[in-house]
Parts: C-alpha cells; sequence; structure tokens
C-alpha cells in the first residue's frame, strides 16, 4: 500500500506542469525632472512590447523594473546598483544618457548581468570599454550628426554655428558634426546640463548670428529641445541663420511646438536612424499600437526601447532561458527579431549596423505634426569606434 501510494504521489506530481519562471528585466530611464517626457515614451514602449509579446520570452514571464535616474549619474548608479544586487535581475536596460550610462556600467558588467543600452551611446563603450556583455539597440553618439555633416556638405554650407549641451554626448555630437562637415565652425557652445539645465539661451543665439555663419547646428534633447526651438523661431533667425538639428526636433518636442503654433519647425530637416514611415510590419505593429494606446506617436527613444524588449525576448526563447550565458549571449549577437528598423545586426562591438536617414517635419493627414524620411544618407553604417573594440 506505502508503495502504491508513493507511485500515486509521485505521478501525480510529474502531472503538474513545471513552474515558469521569469525573466527580470531592469529599466533605468528619467521620470522626474524635466526630461521626463522621454522616459515616459521609453517605459510606454516597453510595456508596449511585452504587451505584445504577450508578457513571455519563450516559455518564462517578462518582469520588468522600472527606475528613475533623476537625471544624474549618481542616482542612475544607485538605482542601477539597486536592479543588480537586490533585485538580482537578469538584464539592465535603458539610458537615455551619455554620463548615467558611464557611471552605471561597471556596476551591471562586473556582476556578469547583460547591460542593453536603448539610447546613449558614448564613444567609450563603442571602443575601448566595449563588452562581451554590452549591446546596443540605438547607435553612436557621433554617428547621427556625421550623417547630418554629409547632408550639409552636399547642400553647400560652408560654415556652421555649433550648440549642444555640455555633457558626454553633446561632446559625441559636436564631434560627429565636425567629422564629416568639410566647411568651416565659426563658433561652439557648449551649455549647462543636467537637472537643472540651461533653458535659456538668448546669449548664444546673439552670439551666433554675430558669426554671419551659414547655418546653426543644434543638439537639444527632451525640454531643451522645446525650449531652444521657441528662442529661435522667436528670434526670427529662420531666414537668416538657417537650423540644423539632431534629436531636437521629434515627437516629444513636436506636439508642444504644434501646440504653440510655431510653424517655423514645419520643412526643418535633421537625421536618424528610424522613423514612424518606415514600411516593415513590425514598425506598423509598434506605431499603430502605440498611437492606439497613447494617443500621439512615439519617439526613437520608443522605438529603441521597443526593440531591445523584443531583442532579450527573442534571446531567451533561442537560448531555452537565461542560465545559460554563452548560449543567451550568442542568441543576442544574432539578434533574429523582427525590428522596427526592419533589418537588424550588430557589428563587432555589439553596435547595430544601419541605415541613416534624412528626416522632414511635416503634417500627417490628419495634420498632426510627425517626421518623414526624404532621404537615405547612410546604408549599413559601422561607427567610427567599432575597431576601437576588442572583446578579449
Amino acid at each position: 500500500m506505502k508503495t502504491l501510494l508513493a507511485t500515486a504521489i509521485t505521478a501525480s506530481l510529474l502531472a503538474i506542469p513545471a513552474y515558469a519562471e521569469s525573466v527580470k528585466i531592469g529599466f533605468v530611464t528619467t521620470l522626474t525632472t524635466g526630461a521626463a517626457a522621454i522616459g515616459e515614451d521609453m517605459k510606454n514602449s516597453v510595456e508596449l512590447a511585452v504587451e505584445h509579446l504577450g508578457g513571455k520570452a519563450g516559455d518564462m514571464d517578462i518582469e520588468v523594473i522600472f527606475e528613475d535616474d533623476a537625471f544624474a549619474p549618481e542616482s542612475g548608479k544607485q538605482v542601477t546598483d539597486k536592479l543588480v544586487k537586490q533585485d538580482d535581475v537578469d538584464f539592465v536596460a535603458g539610458y537615455i544618457w551619455s554620463h548615467v550610462l558611464l557611471a552605471s556600467r561597471k556596476s551591471v558588467l562586473d556582476a556578469d548581468k547583460f547591460l542593453i543600452s536603448t539610447n546613449a551611446g558614448p564613444s567609450q563603450i563603442a571602443g575601448k570599454l566595449c563588452d562581451k556583455n554590452f549591446f546596443s539597440t540605438s547607435w553612436q553618439n557621433d554617428q547621427t550628426p556625421m550623417a547630418m555633416g554629409e547632408v550639409l556638405n552636399k547642400m553647400g554650407v560652408k560654415s556652421l554655428y555649433v550648440m549642444a549641451p555640455n555633457y558626454a554626448a553633446g561632446k559625441d555630437m559636436t564631434a560627429g558634426v565636425e567629422r564629416t562637415f568639410e566647411g568651416e565652425i565659426v563658433g561652439k557652445d557648449l551649455t549647462k546640463w543636467g537637472a537643472d539645465a540651461q533653458l535659456d539661451f538668448s546669449a548664444e543665439l546673439a552670439k551666433a548670428k554675430a558669426s554671419d555663419a551659414d547655418g546653426l547646428f543644434v543638439f537639444y534633447p527632451g525640454a531643451a529641445g522645446g525650449a531652444f526651438i521657441k528662442q529661435y523661431d522667436q528670434a526670427g533667425l529662420k531666414d537668416t541663420l538657417p537650423l540644423y538639428s539632431v534629436f531636437t526636433v521629434d515627437a516629444i518636442s513636436l506636439p508642444k511646438l504644434q501646440e504653440a503654433g510655431l510653424e517655423s519647425v514645419l520643412g526643418s530637416q535633421f537625421t536618424q536612424e528610424w522613423d514612424p514611415t518606415l514600411d516593415n510590419e513590425a514598425n506598423k505593429k509598434f506605431v499603430e499600437g502605440y498611437k492606439e494606446a497613447y494617443g500621439h506617436y512615439p519617439s526613437y527613444y520608443g522605438a529603441q526601447s521597443y526593440d531591445a524588449i523584443m531583442l532579450i525576448a527573442s534571446a531567451v526563447e533561442k537560448a531555452g532561458g537565461v542560465d545559460d550565458k554563452d548560449a543567451l549571449r550568442a542568441a543576442l549577437e544574432e539578434a533574429d527579431f523582427d525590428s522596427v528598423r526592419g533589418d537588424f545586426k550588430f557589428g563587432t562591438n555589439h553596435l547595430p549596423v544601419q541605415d541613416f536617414y534624412l528626416r522632414e517635419a511635416v503634417k500627417d493627414e490628419d495634420g498632426v505634426w510627425t517626421t518623414k524620411v526624404v532621404d537615405t544618407v547612410y546604408e549599413d553604417h559601422v561607427d567610427s569606434f567599432a575597431s576601437e573594440c576588442s572583446m578579449d
């Protein structure tokens, strides 16, 4: 009788499905301060990706833990440490700001976790500080302004005044346009950045106007971008000092600019690796799903975050879980997922090899201000620092 009972219990236990463990993703972004609009766009896109995946990565449930970096390196490192040590996540993703990512990277990589940047692309991590467990679903900072430099050359622009925030990405952005622009940089201003970032650009705009440059190149993401565009418009510089930008006119700033009636932004051009009009099924599903859920267009911040979740889910499914780090890393490198950019592949430093487009601010069929692709500037572009990367 005891033998029969034991056999019955064993059989019943075997019949119970194994508990589906979860893959834990820590996601660091900015959810407070004036940059919170970017963080919310990224958070929305992550949640949409999880919804589109049915909450699953293979047989595993997806658990996302969001943390706020408060737009500061020290806060970013603190929440990253929490995710790694207390929450014991499998992946840490996100990071808008290059200085926050640089401050946080060692906490993740020293713990043998996977780190996936969905926006920040400092030159150091693309090159000498590259790591086998670091991946990016965005770009290296220099690439987007490099594409703009090529556009300016084709347009015959001979001189530029340059403005950007004084932090790692701002310096990369100015270096990027200077790398490809063949004309003269006649002046440069690097303005205060962070939670108390400078939002009054009147003095710098006056200097730019007095420089007699052919154009003004700027990089001002988030709230600073909207503030800059308004002041540029109010200064009446459109006809005398044409504006060329990266990461300044986007789905974050355009609704506010439209609300303010700043028509001068329509027709302005900028470069980027993604656009809501890219013609592939994954992008259509993402853009339509986002607009339906949140009532407005997503930004490239969101697109890159959406891709990161899809990348992670595909790798976990292919590796059969998260326990075999080598198999998981190999699956991440394969990048076998449907990207909003179409075909997606990594370079030797685990940054995307991808196209970059010239985009234009336009009205859609409903009169909503958005963007469209005008031309392809780079095809399968490899960043300038990949040659400095050694995974050994």
